[in-house]
């Protein structure tokens, strides 16, 4: 039997160096699993450290590498939409341009879906991933994850975790997500429990060397007022 196809979804904003050679070797590792891939990279509008043909360019002895490309930066929601709408894989994972968690926390996404027949599959973080925040950072998602805790009915806390996966099913309630930034992972969730789809949870790891950056207040301040709105649907 033909394994399923998987499409990698990976939004890209500004991109750090080396990324194009990150992302090389993290499908060359993910294809060595006997797993067949599709990647779609969305550019959301970056202004620096990207150019589609040179990216073209590099990837041109991989025909299963795609661009999409759009001139505003719009936010990782609406990047990862572009993305998910275009994806022609029976399973569909998500993660950061960077690839920052490990190889077998990939592949535990990947057998959820695959073995396990789980709908959605939702990475949650080590408490070791703390270690890699600013402090800023760690506050902002402790506050957070206490807010969920405390005011939505939904399987998990750890909403935020940028490696998540799921089938035909959950491709459909992703694609019902409206926000734009960050808390799109939230929204996911909520819509994912409200379906009453199969969810599991899985414990993903971060590659060494991996440090996270900090969040402008502007985007806290936004993303609060869409934590609201999320909030509100659960009372109303």
């Amino acid at each position: 039997m033909p394994k399923p196809l998987v499409s990698i979804v990976l939004p890209c904003y500004n991109p750090l160096d080396g990324w194009l050679k990150t992302i090389e070797n993290s499908v060359s590792n993910i294809s060595d699993q006997n797993i067949v891939v599709e990647v779609i990279i969305v550019n959301d509008g970056s202004s620096k450290n990207f150019s589609e043909p040179e990216v073209t360019n590099f990837f041109i002895h991989r025909p299963e590498v795609s661009v999409i490309s759009y001139a505003e930066n719009r936010g990782k929601g609406y990047a990862l939409r572009q993305g998910v709408k275009q994806a022609k894989g029976e399973f569909i994972i998500y993660t950061d341009i960077d690839f920052p968690y490990t190889q077998a926390s990939f592949l535990a996404i990947y057998n959820a879906l695959s073995i396990d027949n789980s709908d959605v599959a939702i990475g949650i973080r080590s408490g070791e991933y703390y270690t890699h925040l600013p402090k800023m950072r760690v506050y902002i998602s402790k506050l957070l994850r206490f807010m969920i805790r405390k005011f939505l009915r939904i399987p998990t806390d750890d909403t935020q975790c940028g490696l998540k996966g799921f089938n035909q099913k959950g491709k459909e309630i992703f694609l019902q997500t409206s926000i734009d930034r960050y808390l799109f992972d939230l929204q996911f969730v909520y819509l994912s429990a409200r379906k009453k789809v199969d969810l599991k949870t899985v414990v993903v790891e971060l590659r060494e060397g991996i440090e996270l950056s900090y969040m402008r207040w502007s985007v806290l301040l936004q993303e609060f007022g869409n934590f609201l709105k999320i909030f509100a649907k659960t009372i109303f």
